[in-house]
């Protein structure tokens, strides 16, 4: 039996295809690289979408940055306040002390026309009423006289005038006021001008 022989033309057309698909074959081999260069910037964005802080997180994290910034301003500004407050109130202290200076020699110059006058001229009463008064004005205000007779001489709150010895008494003792001394609270407005013994 005879082999049939080939047609040429049907062999031709397979070796096309076969090299179409070989061709083919090998085109086809490099894609999915070319997919995993595409897939690598995609994968690069996903990364910085992933490093990149959520809007809602950035926005807490402002929040919570202003917050404190709030609560700082108001701590500072009540510390402020505070201070405002102590500073005003010294200052009035030391104005009412400063009036009180003022007032004193007044208060002493009434004593000693009091203890001037007799006890039952008119004027000497009515001087009484005037001191009487102001010693009411200075009393409410918180002013107390300070009459150190025998007490130890303190240089805080005494302003020794003259040394002098006396019988039975120990040395920097008070003997004598000479002018008495007045204070406010802790505050000393006038140091009592006093005889210390010797």
């Amino acid at each position: 039996m005879t082999r049939p022989t080939p047609n040429e033309g049907a062999v031709r057309a397979e070796l096309r295809e076969h090299d179409g698909k070989g061709a083919a074959d090998e085109t086809a081999a490099p894609a999915p690289q070319r997919d995993e260069q595409e897939q690598q910037p995609e994968a690069a964005a996903a990364a910085e979408e992933q490093s990149a802080p959520d809007p809602l997180t950035k926005a807490q994290a402002e929040r919570d940055e202003y917050l404190e910034l709030a609560r700082r301003t108001q701590a500072d500004f009540e510390n402020y306040r505070k201070r405002t407050a102590k500073d005003v109130a010294a200052a009035g202290e030391r104005a009412r002390i400063g009036l009180v200076r003022e007032l004193l020699p007044v208060v002493d110059n009434l004593e000693r026309a009091l203890d001037s006058a007799g006890d039952e001229s008119s004027l000497a009463e009515g001087v009484r009423l005037v001191l009487t008064d102001l010693q009411g004005v200075l009393a409410r205000n918180g002013v107390v006289p300070v009459e150190p007779i025998g007490e130890q001489f303190d240089p805080t709150v005494h302003e020794a005038l003259s040394t002098r010895p006396a019988d039975g008494t120990e040395p920097g003792v008070v003997v004598d006021v000479v002018e008495k001394g007045y204070r406010i609270g802790d505050t000393v407005v006038r140091p009592a001008r006093v005889v210390v013994s010797a």
